[in-house]
């Protein structure tokens, strides 16, 4: 069970914008970069579905962040399916992401109240997304889909969607002021983040700096 209500959740995405996400089969590995990012001011952590005992580790990091890290709240991407996204939901996951969209998985979600963004590719999919009860659809491969001039001509006959890309965004300021300034409602950063251990937490500091920025209009 999720220790973070779903509002909860999708507020905390809604304010800081950032939503770094990762994957390393090596547990210390994993700790070591939610540290990192926890350090920089990131409150929200997607860990990646990839590998064989993933559950695993994910289990391991999210019992060790309750107590390290209690304000981060700890999700799960790359989820495809309604019985893996069960699991997590049973390992604790605050929220589930999926590259895809299906409604299978918005009965479990919507059943355990736990945010689901799933992946969507058109206005279609993401009209569906939003009947099943999604806040925030992830748009992915973000760049491949039409990068931030897909965002703005969704957000201009859907002004209310809430959408987070990932896949092209990166943390500096160029990339972020192109998609913020599209109408994105925060924005998930992988490799280009986590890449470099010694550099997490400074970037993150930055690109939460540079998002309340042009929210601010500066």
């Amino acid at each position: 069970m999720s220790r973070f209500k779903r509002i909860d959740v999708l507020n905390t995405m809604l304010s800081t914008g950032i939503v770094p996400l990762y994957y390393n089969s090596d547990v210390q590995k994993v700790k070591q970069v939610v540290k990192a990012c926890y350090d920089g001011g990131a409150r929200v952590f997607e860990f990646t579905n990839r590998g064989d005992f993933a559950h695993e580790v994910f289990a391991e990091i999210n019992k060790w962040c309750a107590v390290e890290c209690p304000e981060m709240i700890m999700g799960v991407g790359s989820v495809v399916d309604s019985a893996t996204a069960a699991l997590y939901i049973q390992l604790g996951a605050g929220f589930i992401v999926s590259p895809s969209l299906n409604p299978d998985m918005a009965k479990i979600c919507n059943r355990r109240k736990i945010a689901w963004l799933p992946g969507c590719g058109t206005l279609s999919e993401i009209n569906l997304a939003e009947e099943l009860g999604c806040e925030i659809v992830k748009i992915f491969p973000g760049k491949e889909v039409g990068g931030p001039s897909f965002v703005k001509a969704i957000k201009a006959p859907c002004p209310w969607t809430n959408i987070m890309p990932s896949g092209g965004v990166t943390p500096e300021r160029e990339s972020l002021e192109e998609w913020f300034k599209a109408g994105v409602a925060c924005v998930g950063l992988g490799s280009q983040l986590t890449k470099d251990f010694s550099t997490i937490t400074e970037k993150v500091k930055n690109a939460l700096q540079i998002v309340k920025e042009i929210r601010n209009g500066k």
